[in-house]
């Protein structure tokens, strides 16, 4: 269970990357949708694991995510400029992929297509 001040260090982090990933976009990801869509935080704030979607052809995603990976020193620096002044200690970064969305259309499909069986045996 998450303490209050892990939950607003969390929701901080959040709008923070996600305004990190929209204007550094062009520049360390060749444009690429990147959406932050879950941190959280260890409870002495010294890691968070950052989960983000990636809106890009599937090829693309795993490069893409490697280049977060291999960018997180300056991501971690950008982040300082922005909540220095909230945060004592910044906390180490470690990104995953949300594969949440591909996960809820995978069970979309699934129904769907067990829907269809079901109707041809009806008829």
């Amino acid at each position: 269970m998450d303490s209050t001040r892990q939950n607003k260090v969390a929701r901080l982090l959040q709008k923070e990357l996600g305004e990190i990933f929209q204007r550094e976009s062009m520049n360390l990801f060749r444009g690429a949708l990147i959406s932050v869509t879950v941190v959280r935080v260890a409870p002495d704030l010294s890691f968070a694991k950052v989960f983000v979607s990636i809106f890009a052809p599937s090829k693309d995603e795993q490069e893409l995510f490697k280049s977060i990976q291999d960018n997180t020193k300056k991501i971690r620096q950008l982040l300082a400029q922005k909540v220095a002044k909230q945060l004592r200690i910044i906390p180490e970064l470690a990104f995953h992929i949300d594969d949440s969305i591909a996960y809820e259309e995978n069970i979309t499909r699934l129904l769907n297509s067990s829907n269809s069986k079901e109707k041809e045996n009806q008829k």
